[in-house]
């Protein structure tokens, strides 16, 4: 076990790192988490461009594999460390997957973690399997479920950050720090073809409201949004397009409503490919701190996001498009949680606040 301060590397590949073919990536949150990896990736393939990448990721989180062409290939898991009472306790299925990744017999894997999480559950299942060169970053230093272990950055780096330095400090080089995708042309077309239904043109300018979370911590209320959105839409005659999940359509008759004849629902019609290629197309983008967030910083769309309490800004916060982010401060932020105990006060944001960072965004671009 080795600890490396990172802010000494001279991107020098050590050569047991250098020899890898059959590398593991493991990121086992959600679908935003995953979009957050993409640099890592890109980063990975450019240093070890013969070698195999296999990305270990959850259900949600595998859905966002197609939107990384350096992903060769995508295994789907949902693991008890992470799991939120889902998982029955259950040895052999553990066991397996142990044996699943010895068969795999991959020369490397690299853990990746938010701030508050730990990579030694995951070190520990790569040791059974007989990984022999396993990275992680860590706050519990010691032990030897990571052969490679990496002292915690502070908590508040960009999670894009994050992934980086714990690469980087076996020395790959790092040459692109923005998060980027590739849509497939599949879904491209998809997104024409069926705005074009909607009498939307290829190039037509419309906004796109992304208004719900799987957290209600992170909601801003629906109908401002949509009164956000109406009146944003008067203003530059284009229209809304609304997007979400299927169980979304429960909460969006109100919200509907309210934008009438200016909004194209798609909610639980596109997959997050498509999701992504609306996104891109859209002259701005309205949205919660969600993974739409990743997508549109990766695409490099305006966007205005109603930012909760429950994370740091400097976490996760959209760095390379042109975005504002509007939050109220409050005195239990950061709560991480996923239900508000209050009133969500974090989220008080007059819609005419919403409107007029969306008109500042389209006058900058």
């Amino acid at each position: 076990m080795i600890s490396v301060d990172l802010f000494d590397s001279t991107h020098v590949i050590s050569h047991d790192w250098a020899s890898v073919r059959n590398l593991l990536v493991m990121r086992l949150d959600n679908i935003g988490d995953v979009i957050m990896t993409s640099s890592t990736m890109r980063s990975l393939k450019e240093n070890l461009p013969d070698a195999k990448l296999t990305l270990m990721a959850s259900p949600g989180g595998s859905l966002a594999a197609p939107l990384l062409p350096w992903v060769d290939e995508v295994m789907t898991r949902r693991v008890l460390w992470q799991d939120l009472g889902r998982l029955e306790f259950d040895p052999a299925r553990e066991w397996q997957l142990v044996e699943t990744l010895r068969d795999r017999q991959f020369d490397a894997a690299i853990i990746l973690t938010s701030f508050n999480q730990s990579p030694h559950p995951a070190g520990f299942l790569c040791g059974l399997a007989e990984i022999p060169l396993r990275l992680g970053e860590s706050k519990e230093m010691g032990g030897t479920a990571l052969a490679h272990e990496v002292a915690a950055a502070p908590d508040d780096i960009h999670q894009v950050d994050r992934n980086l330095r714990l690469i980087e400090s076996v020395g790959f080089e790092v040459s692109d720090r923005s998060l980027t995708i590739q849509i497939p042309e599949v879904a491209q077309r998809s997104v024409s073809d069926r705005l074009n239904q909607f009498g939307l043109a290829d190039d037509d300018p419309f906004l796109l409201l992304n208004p719900w979370t799987s957290c209600q911590s992170r909601n801003y209320a629906s109908d401002r949004f949509a009164i956000s959105a109406r009146q944003l839409a008067e203003i530059t005659g284009w229209k809304v397009v609304v997007t979400g999940v299927e169980k979304d359509r429960a909460n969006s008759s109100e919200l509907l409503k309210i934008l009438g004849e200016w909004a194209i629902d798609l909610i639980g019609a596109t997959d997050l490919s498509e999701l992504a290629a609306l996104i891109a197309k859209a002259r701005l983008m309205l949205s919660n701190n969600t993974s739409t967030m990743h997508l549109a910083d990766a695409t490099r769309t305006p966007s205005v996001i109603l930012f909760s309490g429950t994370e740091l800004e400097s976490q996760w916060r959209s760095r390379d498009n042109p975005s504002i982010l509007l939050r109220q401060p409050t005195f239990c932020r950061p709560c991480y949680a996923f239900t508000c105990p209050y009133h969500l006060e974090c989220l008080d944001i007059a819609p005419e606040q919403v409107v007029a960072a969306g008109l500042e965004l389209l006058r900058r671009c």
